[in-house]
């Protein structure tokens, strides 16, 4: 798979891109599983960011590692920057300590990784999130 044009899962992931770029921060009201927009109910801001996962071919989910000063920690949960072919551009995000708010589940570090979709098997999108300081 050579083009995004050939390429589903590029495709797909084109698509929350779009979403989270022109997520406007505006108040949403659909609340179905359809929705063309990243958000939640009329009294919550639409939200900026649906999380990833991916799984190779031999149903492994995929992670990657980042850093956190010193520490090497490990993270399976991804943010969609770019799309390049069959090539997607991820921002590494990790569990928020403060589990308190499901709405902002996840964190946004400053690393990223670039996938090839042809060695991924299954995309799982998570509930939309916002995430701060992009």
């Amino acid at each position: 798979m050579n083009s995004n044009e050939n390429c589903c899962f590029a495709r797909l992931l084109k698509v929350i891109d779009i979403l989270q770029k022109n997520s406007s921060g505006d108040v949403c009201v659909d609340e179905s599983c359809t929705r063309p927009f990243l958000g939640g109910s009329p009294n919550v801001i639409c939200f900026n960011t649906r999380p990833v996962t991916f799984y190779t071919c031999n149903g492994s989910i995929f992670t990657a590692n980042y850093q956190v000063g010193n520490e090497t920690r490990t993270s399976s949960v991804f943010r969609v920057e770019n799309i390049d072919g069959c090539c997607v551009k991820c921002r590494i995000l990790e569990a928020n300590p403060d589990g308190s708010d499901a709405s902002r589940a996840y964190l946004a570090t400053n690393q990223f990784i670039t996938i090839n979709l042809d060695c991924i098997c299954v995309i799982s999108c998570l509930d939309d999130i916002i995430i701060d300081c992009l």
